[in-house]
């Protein structure tokens, strides 16, 4: 009896055995087809399309993330997608901005997160180099594709004031009156003022091509696309191209694509000065990131304030620029800003908001680009607020001696032109007169000539051989 219950027991321990066995094989096959099934991806759709934006609901994602909209083209055998980026919020509805034209768009189109939560990520690193990109990171020069691999997203890491460098060594950008009256350090940030063709963007070209930086990143931001093009043939030339990075988002895309363009062209910054390398940043322009960021908030239902420009606009260009300077490790970005003075005009809004968190400003003059003075640097209304710090006394008097006697000398222009001024009565004035020719020999520059900083300082000393300290012979 004993033996028949053993046997019973160990029949029915086997039988188990493979019954469990067989539900492990079972499980292990089905575990595998669900692998290898579509992942179920979480979706929203359109339900408003007005203007620029569109309201999108079924959709819970960040502010900022990147999502995917499916385009019904016609005579496509398969839905196209547009990029597009989450603006704004209300209630259960998003808004989103696309990235790209959305023709096609038919409403209760599906709307996709990108990646995980709709971060989206961007090529960095050496490989850049040489390159011009588009604000999404797409190459625009016909050249192989990017690796991600090295990749990151536009945010930027934020940065304890306390940590930076001070600014303590001049930067060369291989302009004259730069160098000499209007001396740069590295890691500071400088707005260029300018109408429209007063010569800025071949003075951009200039110190991206002569600078000393190890890295040049130039954002073309809003610019025409002739501009673009010819900016990077003509003007920053093949010498200047082999070290830059080129970003362009021009006029005819939309206004999200060129804000991102200015965070991508940063972001790049951003990484070489962190690798421990002198970064040259030119972005032109900060108006047309403004005139961006409007475009965006007014969309959206922002209230306009001042001339049309919501609150914003005006929190955000402080967030961009802010992110230019010096690192912890020996790396800089040293950065200019074009500033487009519309009509000529130091007062408007950008302009003045740009003049209040720049470490200076350099003014470009219509009416010296008219008479054919070039660089049309008007070094009356320019000033680099880090000059004092980075040069040394006797480079400091001579710049401002120069000053005086060029000031000097165009107070008095109307009486010298009529033949009024007679020489024996005002001895400043005689030796501004005397002098002028050959300051104005020293402000002007062709645009294929480079002038370091040695040379900028020997041409100051020889020009003004008798520069007194302030207050000298009073």
């Amino acid at each position: 009896m004993l033996e028949s219950q053993i046997r019973s027991d160990r029949v029915s321990t086997s039988s188990e055995s493979v019954h469990s066995q067989r539900w492990q094989r079972e499980l292990g096959r089905t575990a595998e087809r669900v692998g290898q099934a579509p992942r179920f991806r979480s979706s929203g759709k359109v339900v408003r399309a007005t203007g620029l934006v569109l309201e999108v609901v079924g959709l819970r994602i960040p502010l900022g993330s990147g999502c995917s909209i499916e385009l019904d083209r016609s005579g496509a055998s398969e839905p196209d997608y547009a990029e597009a980026q989450v603006v704004g919020f209300t209630g259960e509805r998003l808004f989103l901005m696309p990235l790209e034209e959305v023709s096609g768009l038919t409403p209760g189109a599906r709307v996709f997160p990108l990646g995980g939560n709709g971060a989206r990520r961007f090529p960095l690193g050496e490989q850049l180099l040489g390159r011009v990109l588009d604000g999404s990171g797409r190459p625009l020069d016909g050249g192989p594709g990017l690796d991600f691999t090295e990749s990151d997203g536009l945010s930027a890491t934020p940065f304890n004031p306390l940590n930076r460098t001070p600014i303590r060594e001049q930067i060369d950008v291989g302009v004259r009156t730069i160098n000499g009256l209007l001396s740069v350090g590295r890691g500071q940030r400088l707005g260029l003022f300018a109408g429209s063709g007063v010569g800025k963007s071949v003075l951009l070209g200039m110190m991206a091509r002569y600078t000393s930086a190890d890295v040049i990143v130039v954002g073309l931001i809003g610019e025409r696309g002739r501009e673009v093009k010819d900016f990077i043939d003509n003007i920053l030339g093949e010498d200047g191209r082999r070290r830059a990075v080129v970003v362009a988002a021009p006029a005819d895309t939309s206004a999200l694509q060129r804000l991102q363009g200015a965070a991508y062209a940063t972001r790049i910054a951003e990484h070489f000065r962190d690798a421990g390398k002198s970064v040259l940043l030119i972005m032109d322009s900060l108006t047309r990131y403004a005139m961006a960021q409007r475009e965006i908030a007014l969309a959206i239902g922002e209230p306009p304030a001042t001339k049309g420009y919501p609150p914003s606009v005006f929190a955000q260009l402080p967030v961009l620029v802010e992110r230019a300077g010096n690192g912890e490790n020996g790396g800089s970005i040293t950065a200019f800003y074009t500033v487009l003075a519309e009509g000529d005009d130091q007062q408007d809004p950008i302009a003045d908001a740009a003049r209040a968190i720049l470490d200076g400003h350099i003014v470009l003059s219509r009416g010296l680009a008219e008479s054919g003075h070039y660089p049309a640097i008007d070094i009356e209304a320019s000033v680099s607020r880090a000059m004092s710090a980075i040069v040394d006394d006797n480079h400091q008097r001579q710049a401002q001696r120069l000053k005086q006697l060029f000031s000097r000398y165009q107070r008095n222009r109307d009486l010298i032109s009529v033949g009024a001024y007679s020489p024996g009565h005002d001895p400043e004035l005689d030796q501004a007169v005397q002098r002028y020719p050959y300051i104005e020999q020293f402000l002007q520059q062709r645009m294929s000539e480079r002038a370091d900083i040695h040379s900028s300082i020997t041409a100051l000393n020889a020009l003004i051989p008798t520069a007194q300290p302030s207050g000298a012979g009073e």
